[in-house]
């Protein structure tokens, strides 16, 4: 061909259809030739292209290949073998066009495509992650709180109950607004603002843990809040990143407020408080909100670390008390200044706590010690509240509850000493074994309130179990003798010419000067002057203490002396049941009382001591009876759940009750109780022994106070458990309740009124008439049985009395150890044919065997809703 003949123009830009259609376009005057090889003769305008585009040439001569031209430049994308653009791809990386290293850098535009992808992937994980995560629910250990118990002044007793952890949670309004921006100040100044997370603060701490350094908090509030709501304390990224979900989820759907309360009820300050309330109680003995500003800087203070910023020092080398103490005044003098630069303090308020000096706190102190009488005063309020509120048992194990006590202090810790200080010099066991098993329980009480003051439970509540203030089924003796003067006194001695249900209008009443038989081994008689007899027809003779025979004792000397014979007589004439009834009136409990058989005027009851101060209280209290109690109040959740209502009934008319005071008053000045003298402060009181020196009484009381005191022994490990003789113990031949019992009632007493006003009892007006019992008469036949017309006259009383029935015959057939069979049979030093009450029932301060000792299980009625009481 012509070397002359025009090229087709080439396209020169336009895009790939501009390109191909310039390709496509012919030359004028000639047909256009298509590219790459001449077309060999004879071949189609088709076949041409084909071989074109197939690169070859063709010709039937099959002529030299031609080589291909380059491909033109255009917009640098390259092109394929027949000059058309190659096709675009979606990410240009190796870059086209390029070469060298230029080929393997990415473009800005792939850089910001990635990143963008990157977020948004992220973005939609978290995304994912909010949506499918849900926030469990809290720890049982979080929200298990302890009980705090308050002695009477207000100040926190102990902290017991639900739980391991000292805690009490409170609502935000009890949280002061200062202590609030302290820890908001001092720890997320942007809580109110944040979505519950700080993403610098996680990375950082990301970062640290991932460096093996020292592990980092989660940062905000919000996130603390959550890892001591719903995660446990590990450090881990696993733990982090699920803390850092649900923070935001928290932090997205519960108020702030809830959050910050969550926050400060649930974090740890050191001394074992877990909470704020906890905290403020264990550093400044104060409710929570009670915190001055100060405090509560230095309360949020040691949220950054407790052991280190207590000024008492803590563990390790660097908590030292010096380094300490400076630290915690740096970091809470740091706190202010933080709340001034947060706008949550003024200056000058600033100022005036700075100036006033750093709030030193109190020396640590156990707060869940149980140990001593402590465990045995917050036993006794459990058992209360139980029994008298709408509070279960199980609702109490819980926690969270703050329980307002009756309990002074002073006089639980001048109780202890007295009984201690005996126990010391007296009680030897390395020296004596019959010193071995010793137990002492006492309890006082306010007669006209009826506040349980003080206990002593035993030497220790962690290591002797059994509150020996409560019941633990020791008789009592001659100390309830004075509930059967009372029933003489209120009711009156039967006419033995009469039925044995008689009213009050047919009976006599008894002055206290009356006259009974006081010798020893007297035969028991019914009201009617018949001899008594057993089911088996067996005649019954009491013992007085020591063999004595008294003759002719008014009823006044025998409780001087505790004389048995003329106080059994007269439970007989006056009716067993009457004798019970005056004992209930007074405040003893039914469940804790014998059953009616004679002896049951001598004491085989077994009411506790607490029982039994409160009812010589009602003597104390001229004839009012006023129920013992232990709890003034429990609030929760700062609401009232149970408050005490004082309740008072006369049990006695007041010159009943004054007189029996002014008979028992005799027994401290010039009787057996002179151990019990308190000087110029007039006391009133009884002792009791029970036979075979199982156990002894001293239960007396001034118009302030009442208080009992009891001794016994018994071997708490021993497989049959019974009461033990105390013959010998301390060095002394027996003992009566006029010996330990009388010196650790005297040495209490004294202690629990030093500086009490002397008060006086009321004036005893004359009652009832002078009479005379079995074999008391003056007449010279009074030796003979007595017919019905020996009678004393009976009283002109109008008042009828509930009917007394006779007095039941007492059995003999219960086994020793049966607790509820409260019969028995006699004793060794009951006689041979035994006693009608206990097991040989006891006598004065000798007299009668006890029976032996049994621990009531759960149920029954006792002070505090079982046999404890």
């Amino acid at each position: 061909m012509s070397e002359h003949r025009r090229k087709p123009p080439q396209p020169q830009g336009g895009g790939r259809a501009a390109a191909r259609r310039a390709a496509q376009q012919p030359t004028p005057g000639r047909r256009a030739a298509p590219p790459g090889n001449s077309p060999s003769p004879g071949l189609g305008r088709a076949d041409a292209r084909r071989a074109g585009r197939r690169g070859g040439g063709g010709g039937g001569g099959g002529g030299r290949r031609r080589a291909a031209e380059p491909a033109p430049s255009g917009d640098g994308r390259g092109r394929r073998g027949n000059g058309r653009p190659a096709a675009k791809r979606f990410i240009d990386y190796p870059r086209a066009g390029k070469s060298g290293v230029r080929r393997w850098i990415p473009s800005w535009k792939l850089m910001t495509g990635l990143c963008l992808t990157f977020v948004g992937l992220v973005f939609g994980a978290v995304g994912v992650a909010l949506a499918m995560v849900q926030v469990p629910s809290a720890q049982k250990a979080s929200v298990v709180q302890k009980n705090v118990y308050y002695w009477a002044d207000g100040k926190q007793m102990v902290v017991a109950g639900g739980g391991s952890l000292n805690r009490q949670i409170v609502p935000i309004a009890q949280i002061p607004k200062s202590m609030q921006n302290a820890v908001i100040s001092a720890e997320n100044a942007n809580f109110y603002q944040d979505w519950g997370v700080d993403p610098m603060g996680i990375a950082r701490a990301i970062v640290k843990m991932a460096q093996g350094g020292e592990t980092q908090s989660g940062s905000t509030i919000t996130q603390q809040f959550v890892k001591n709501t719903y995660l446990s304390q590990e450090q881990t990224i696993k733990r982090k990143a699920t803390e850092l979900l649900i923070s935001i989820k928290v932090g997205a759907t519960q108020p702030k407020p809830d959050i910050l309360a969550g926050y400060l009820n649930t974090a740890y300050y050191g001394r074992g408080a877990y909470g704020i309330q906890a905290a403020a109680r264990a550093y400044f003995d104060k409710d929570c909100n009670d915190l001055t500003p100060s405090e509560g800087a230095y309360l949020a203070a040691t949220l950054n670390g407790p052991n280190l910023y207590d000024p008492y020092g803590g563990q390790g080398p660097a908590a030292t008390p010096e380094k300490n103490l400076k630290r915690a005044t740096d970091r809470w003098k740091w706190t202010l200044d933080r709340e001034v630069q947060t706008h949550h303090l003024s200056q000058a308020e600033h100022d005036q706590w700075v100036a006033k000096g750093f709030p030193q706190p109190q020396k640590p102190k156990p707060a869940t010690n149980r140990a001593g009488q402590i465990g045995y005063l917050t036993d006794l309020a459990d058992n209360y509240i139980v029994a008298h509120s709408k509070i279960s048992k199980a609702e109490l194990d819980k926690g969270g509850y703050q329980i307002y006590t009756t309990f002074d202090r002073d006089k639980v810790a001048a109780l202890t000493k007295s009984v201690e200080e005996v126990r010391k010099a007296s009680i030897k066991p390395d020296v004596r074994d019959v010193d071995k098993y010793v137990q002492f329980g006492g309890a006082s009480v306010e007669p006209k309130t009826g506040k349980i003051v003080a206990i002593y439970g035993g030497e220790n509540a962690l290591e002797h179990f059994t509150n020996n203030a409560d019941y633990t089924g020791v008789q009592v003796g001659s100390t309830f003798k004075p509930f059967v003067l009372a029933a003489a006194m209120t009711h009156g001695k039967r006419n033995p010419g009469l039925g044995p249900q008689q009213s009050d209008s047919q009976r006599t009443l008894v002055s206290p000067e009356s006259i009974y038989n006081g010798n020893n081994k007297l035969t028991l008689r019914n009201y009617d002057g018949t001899v008594w007899h057993d089911k088996d027809g067996s005649e019954w003779q009491q013992k007085n203490d020591g063999d004595e025979d008294k003759g002719p004792i008014s009823l006044r000397t025998a409780m001087q002396f505790s004389v048995n014979t003329p106080y059994i007589q007269l439970g007989m004439d006056v009716g067993t049941d009457l004798v019970q009834d005056a004992a209930l009136k007074a405040g003893l409990d039914k469940d804790q009382l014998a059953s009616l058989t004679p002896t049951f005027s001598l004491g085989t009851s077994a009411p506790s001591a607490i029982r039994l101060a409160g009812a010589y209280g009602t003597f104390a209290n001229s004839g009012k009876q006023v129920d013992p109690y232990s709890v003034e109040k429990v609030e929760k959740d700062g609401k009232t759940a149970f408050e005490h209502e004082e309740k008072s009934a006369q049990a006695f008319d007041a010159n009943v009750a004054n007189n029996v005071t002014d008979v028992l008053r005799t027994v401290v000045q010039a009787g057996t109780g002179t151990a019990a003298q308190l000087g110029d402060r007039p006391v009133a009181g009884k002792t009791g022994t029970t036979d075979g020196n199982r156990s002894a009484w001293f239960a007396g009381y001034t118009p302030q106070l009442s208080t009992a005191i009891g001794m016994y022994r018994v071997d708490p490990n021993a497989k049959q458990q019974e009461f033990l003789s105390m013959r010998g113990v301390g060095g002394q031949p027996t003992i009566h309740g006029a010996s330990f019992p009388a010196q650790i009632w005297a040495d209490y007493m004294g202690q629990a009124l030093k500086g009490k006003p002397v008060e006086q009892f009321d004036a005893p007006q004359p009652l009832g008439v002078k009479v005379y019992g079995d074999g008391a008469s003056p007449s010279p036949s009074a030796v003979a049985p007595p017919s019905p017309s020996a009678s004393a006259p009976s009283s002109a009383s109008p008042t009828p009395s509930k009917s007394p029935s006779s007095s039941p015959s007492p059995s003999r057939s219960c086994s020793p150890f049966d607790h509820k069979c409260k019969g028995g049979t006699g004793g060794t030093d009951a006689g041979a044919s035994g006693g009608p009450g206990g097991i040989g029932g006891p006598g004065g301060d000798t007299g009668g065997e006890s029976p032996s000792p049994t621990r009531r299980q759960p149920g029954g009625g006792g002070l505090f809703g079982g046999p404890n009481g």
